[in-house]
């Protein structure tokens, strides 16, 4: 990594999987507006449905999810009261077309194969989902089984993402998910055996003990396995936000320098091996919808990463889940109990959220511009005139090197992809120093 980089690498700032990001929801937005946003939704409209399920079998120690530890009956009564939650909604709403259905968690296959169908079963009663819908599912692939494969194959999944995160014994051991190898080739075969092709892999950088040779031998193995996507993240160790990352030796974690050359050597095996580079920390084969959607400028990013296409609006079921519409963002309450018994009472689960300004809304526009093309112009948003904080924060990134400026237009290289987020950055009104820590930019 080129030293005078350094600085700007160890910078934090958001994800922008929404702007503005979570962090800023508040209580102003509560049931009452969640139900009119709602009411509002036009009856051609399509929607997009995320099903958080928040139990896992065992918590790793480097997610950073909003996730609990299963018990006997848990999952079953989770269910329950999902079901009831899609009443409450769906009342409110009507029948409405669905174009895309998004299982994520904590792990999805925590559920039985019965305890699943039964919430599909209950969604198709409910909405329209329209033929060929995207629908996704992100899975552990420590518990998938024939019997799961089957029924994800009869429910209509499209995609399946796998947590393979890193393929190394000691770093594994270090950040507690022991899932060797030969157990993720083995549940790529039994969902292929299902009928289930379109495979997506999460990898991560950065973990603790993770040398520059660990993270070429996870790309290679992953590679051979050959998914349609991989997403590379960057580790984020935020033990303030989330306590289970105590149990991580941060003196093992690598440093910035280390981890900008993780990243980048990834990105080029990737690319090498005949993926394309989507975004900020996305690859996909070139015949993919989402490698086929950066090419033509028209890639999303929204909670679940990058898409391809995107709904009007998205509907957020179960403990955290976040709804997305037009006028602004609902957040469902985080703990299960809360949730439940919120469901139970008859209310819309919402504990905060945020109502899109005018003024959000064109900012928006500019951080979604830049975080999945890497390029923004900003004339149809009266140029730099109406940014000059914007251009002032720009300044010395473009002095580095990291942003290019020519008019009223912005762009990212693409060697310095990884630093896009700070780019996005100098458009968000809610920055600031004492704002809540996120994880480093690159």
């Amino acid at each position: 990594m080129d030293p005078h980089l350094i600085p700007y690498a160890e910078r934090q700032a958001p994800r922008y999987t929404s702007y503005p990001s979570a962090n800023h929801f508040d209580a102003a937005v509560d049931a009452q507006i969640y139900r009119r946003w709602l009411g509002s939704i036009g009856e051609r409209a399509t929607l997009s449905l995320y099903l958080h399920i928040p139990y896992c079998r065992q918590l790793c120690w480097y997610c950073g999810c909003n996730t609990f530890l299963t018990r006997g009956g848990d999952s079953g009564d989770f269910v329950t009261t999902t079901m009831m939650e899609i009443d409450l909604v769906a009342s409110a709403l009507g029948s409405r077309t669905v174009d895309e259905v998004h299982w994520g968690g904590g792990t999805p296959n925590v559920l039985s194969a019965a305890e699943f169908l039964r919430l599909v079963h209950h969604i198709d009663f409910w909405f329209d989902i329209l033929p060929g819908a995207r629908h996704a599912i992100e899975l552990d692939p420590r518990h998938v089984t024939a019997e799961l494969a089957r029924a994800y194959a009869a429910a209509g999944v499209s995609r399946v993402s796998l947590g393979v995160q890193d393929l190394n014994a000691h770093v594994q051991d270090a950040i507690g998910r022991v899932q060797p190898f030969e157990q993720v080739r083995d549940a790529v075969k039994t969902l292929r055996d299902a009928g289930l092709n379109e495979l997506s892999f999460d990898l991560i950088y950065g973990l603790p003990l993770q040398t520059y040779a660990d993270v070429a031998r996870t790309i290679q193995l992953a590679a051979e396995l050959k998914p349609q996507r991989i997403a590379l993240f960057g580790y984020a160790h935020v033990p303030w936000f989330k306590r289970r990352q105590r149990l991580i030796n941060a003196e093992a974690l690598p440093g910035v320098s280390e981890r900008y050359d993780q990243a980048e050597l990834a990105r080029r095996m990737l690319c090498e091996l005949g993926y394309e580079s989507v975004g900020l920390d996305h690859f996909a084969l070139p015949s993919d919808p989402l490698a086929a959607a950066a090419r033509a400028s028209s890639l999303h990013r929204n909670f679940q990463g990058y898409v391809a296409n995107e709904s009007n609006a998205v509907l957020g079921f179960g403990p955290s889940a976040i709804s997305q519409f037009p006028g602004g963002y609902a957040q469902n309450i985080s703990t299960i109990g809360a949730w439940r018994h919120a469901v139970e009472a008859g209310t819309l689960p919402i504990a905060r959220g945020h109502a899109l300004s005018a003024e959000d809304l064109r900012r928006r526009a500019i951080v979604q511009s830049i975080m999945c093309s890497l390029e923004v112009d900003l004339a149809p948003w009266g140029g730099w005139d109406m940014f000059p904080d914007a251009y002032s924060d720009l300044a010395p990134l473009a002095a580095a090197g990291i942003v290019e400026i020519s008019g009223d237009a912005l762009k990212v290289p693409s060697p310095m992809r990884q630093f896009s987020r700070l780019a996005a950055m100098a458009f968000d009104a809610y920055a600031s120093p004492s704002a809540t820590p996120h994880s480093r930019a690159v």
